[in-house]
């Protein structure tokens, strides 16, 4: 697992908790369902409005990519590199034929159907030229479900504003009882601190995270085409 994942969550919104506390206030003070649901709900519809039905999908499948342990997808990369190295050996002690019982051997996908195209002696450039589409636009749509992330983080703090003049205005419709102003007016106010806490806690550092493992992703990508192409030279 990520463990910076995991950390910075419970440090970030621990932290809040705690330093409210610190602060003298109670954390039953910070739980108000009413607040949450606004903000929860009202970020999530804003979300799916401004985004494509498959990228709002794919956003949340990639979620399992920042608990992943990167060290284990590094560790899957060198094996891929050692695997291209295996492979011109193959090459220069054998021949291109060669190469076909050990097809079956390679685990990563893109690089098993690289290799294929060099079996199969299809000209490098036609095959660099393919595979870049083919990057490119895997690339175009993990950004766009990565999109959804920071997208929320845009509309969870004016999400939590809307909660707290909601609050306001039951606060508001009510000012013949003026000993529960305050509370009423702290409860409004939980809204904000949900929306902002949700698009900086959460959101945007989810949006961040995302977008490096795409990029580190491509770029994976990239060095293996490069690299398998040149078994046959």
């Amino acid at each position: 697992m990520e463990l910076t994942t995991l950390i910075g969550l419970l440090v970030g919104i621990g932290g809040i908790f705690v330093g409210n506390l610190l602060e003298g206030g109670h954390t039953s003070s910070l739980m108000q369902f009413t607040a949450g649901f606004i903000v929860i709900t009202g970020t999530i519809g804003a979300t799916m409005v401004s985004s494509k039905q498959h990228h709002f999908k794919l956003g949340f499948e990639l979620l399992v990519e920042i608990f992943k342990d990167s060290q284990k997808k590094e560790t899957e990369f060198q094996e891929n590199l050692k695997e291209i190295v295996e492979c011109t050996k193959i090459f220069k002690r054998e021949s291109v034929v060669a190469l076909e019982p050990r097809l079956n051997k390679i685990k990563d996908d893109f690089l098993q159907k690289i290799i294929r195209n060099v079996i199969d002696g299809i000209d490098p450039q036609i095959s660099r030229d393919t595979f870049y589409t083919e990057i490119d636009s895997e690339e175009e749509t993990l950004m766009a479900g990565a999109k959804i992330w920071s997208d929320a983080g845009g509309f969870a703090p004016t999400i939590g504003i809307l909660g707290a003049v909601l609050g306001l205005i039951h606060v508001m419709g009510n000012l013949s009882d003026t000993s529960k102003l305050g509370q009423g007016i702290a409860v409004a106010f939980v809204a904000t601190v949900y929306g902002v806490g949700l698009a900086n806690l959460i959101c945007l550092p989810f949006a961040n995270k995302l977008k490096s493992y795409i990029e580190d992703r491509i770029n994976n990508k990239k060095i293996l085409l490069e690299g398998a192409l040149l078994i046959s030279s």
